[in-house]
């Protein structure tokens, strides 16, 4: 069941929103080459518990962090660990930070130091990616206009959408209903309406959309190793159009 959120709701759940936003600001400007991942790891936890927060991973299924650090050909869900940034990394955050019982979710990918042009350019069409999704978030559209504009954008620049994970509703929920894939055509699964919050989050992979699970259970990387991005935004469909609630 696809809930719809009141007001007052969506305004916690903005409140969680502006402090994900706030720790992916920090983490983004910390991050240097040789620090360890963990390292990250420890400081979006005390900031987010600083901001009345709760990680809202940790412990998630079993998950063992507070935050996921994807590094290069990680796609997603990388725990952090020892292992040190190096100059020419790309590196995707994932944070989720639950408010009052109200969850918010948001990732960034950035270079560390100076990275190749290719990584640039998979970055900044990941990022655009998803705010061509959100500006399909309107009332009246359907989910899949969403994942439609997501891989037409993406594949049109010659990148691949990952198909093993999708975004997807958010609420009292880390992770609720509806399943928002970043592929399919367009006019198909639920219609927007106006208080259904959603997380999008087109995953990019330079180059074949399949994925494997390393040994740990968790980190999703691309099958040929090459490199992959990821961009999320919660965001609140309002009678106008989405409200980006984790940021700008």
């Amino acid at each position: 069941m696809i809930v719809l959120r009141s007001d007052e709701e969506i305004a916690t759940i903005r409140k969680a929103g502006e402090i994900t936003a706030l720790v992916l600001e920090k983490l983004k400007k910390c991050a240097k080459a040789g620090m360890q991942t963990k390292e990250l790891d420890a400081i979006a936890r005390d900031e987010i518990l600083k901001k009345n927060g709760y990680p809202a991973f940790k412990g998630y299924r079993g998950y063992p962090a507070n935050i996921c650090t994807s590094v290069n050909d990680v796609v997603v869900h990388g725990i952090p660990s020892e292992r040190k940034l190096r100059e020419g990394d790309i590196l995707s955050v994932d944070i989720g930070v639950k408010f009052r019982d109200y969850f918010a979710d948001a990732a960034i990918t950035f270079g560390i130091g100076k990275i190749s042009p290719a990584a640039k350019k998979l970055i900044e069409v990941t990022e655009k990616a998803l705010y061509i999704g959100i500006e399909n978030a309107l009332p009246g559209k359907r989910i899949s206009d969403i994942s439609c504009s997501v891989q037409e954008f993406v594949e049109s620049n010659g990148f691949s959408v990952v198909k093993a994970f999708v975004g997807h509703g958010i609420g009292t929920r880390i992770h609720e209903e509806p399943e928002i894939p970043n592929f399919g055509p367009p006019g198909v699964g639920p219609r927007l309406e106006r208080g259904m919050v959603l997380a999008i989050e087109p995953m990019v992979n330079a180059g074949t959309h399949e994925v494997e699970i390393l040994e740990d259970g968790w980190a999703a990387v691309t099958k040929d190793g090459k490199l992959s991005a990821h961009f999320e935004h919660t965001v609140a469909v309002g009678k106008d159009g989405a409200e980006i609630l984790t940021g700008k």
